[in-house]
């Protein structure tokens, strides 16, 4: 469903190995994939063995915004940031501003897409495939919007609300960054800014629209299966 055809050099599959890293600062985890992301391009430039990374994590409370993010989508003053113990980067993904905390499941893949024989959009759209059928297997209904990048209830209504964002860096068709998929997160650090641009959308989870709490270990065993048969990798 999601192949794409390279007219490049075929790659011979490398290892895919999961992570997860538990609750931690963003900074610290930008960092630590930006170093991956770079060893990947590097030996990939240079035909050598490399390692695909999926990880999973939680952040402390933290607002990022891409590169073609508007400063005046994020609602709060420094001081005001700091009152909600909270902090705003400007980082290197695509998209606006959105919201990372404890309850949100983070989903960082360091891939080559060459490898996986999938192009960006392609690879966006499984992103999203993955967490439509793990919503899916909560009896939760969720979709796509046109033109809107992520995973949407009732898209097409009024009542559209987002319940994961999805935010890629592309570079020789090596990705960071990926989705943040609301599990059971505070959604009034969402009022503080607009989230992913859009003032007449809004913003779910999991939790949100169960009514019951949902256990994050059960949440990421779903969406690492999903992620393992889109995919087609055999991590344990």
């Amino acid at each position: 469903m999601y192949a794409f055809s390279f007219k490049s050099r075929i790659f011979a599959p490398m290892k895919t190995t999961f992570v997860d890293w538990g609750i931690i600062p963003f900074e610290e985890a930008w960092k630590r994939q930006s170093v991956r992301f770079n060893e990947l391009i590097g030996a990939k430039a240079e035909q050598k063995p490399y390692e695909n990374l999926v990880i999973f994590c939680e952040h402390p409370h933290v607002y990022t915004l891409g590169r073609s993010g508007k400063a005046e989508n994020m609602l709060l003053s420094e001081r005001q940031l700091e009152s909600v113990g909270a902090r705003l980067y400007r980082i290197d993904r695509g998209g606006d501003i959105t919201y990372h905390g404890p309850g949100q499941l983070v989903s960082y893949l360091i891939l080559n897409l060459e490898e996986f024989r999938l192009g960006l959009k392609e690879y966006v759209r499984m992103l999203e495939e993955a967490v439509i059928r793990v919503c899916a297997s909560y009896g939760v209904e969720a979709g796509r919007v046109e033109q809107a990048t992520g995973v949407w209830l009732k898209g097409d209504t009024p009542a559209a609300r987002k319940i994961c964002a999805i935010g890629i860096r592309s570079s020789h068709y090596v990705t960071m960054h990926g989705l943040a998929f609301n599990i059971r997160p505070d959604l009034r650090y969402f009022s503080y800014i607009h989230p992913c641009g859009f003032t007449d959308k809004g913003v779910t989870s999991l939790k949100e629209e169960l009514c019951t709490d949902v256990p994050m270990a059960e949440v990421k065993r779903r969406l690492m299966e999903e992620l393992k048969a889109n995919l087609n990798i055999h991590f344990p």
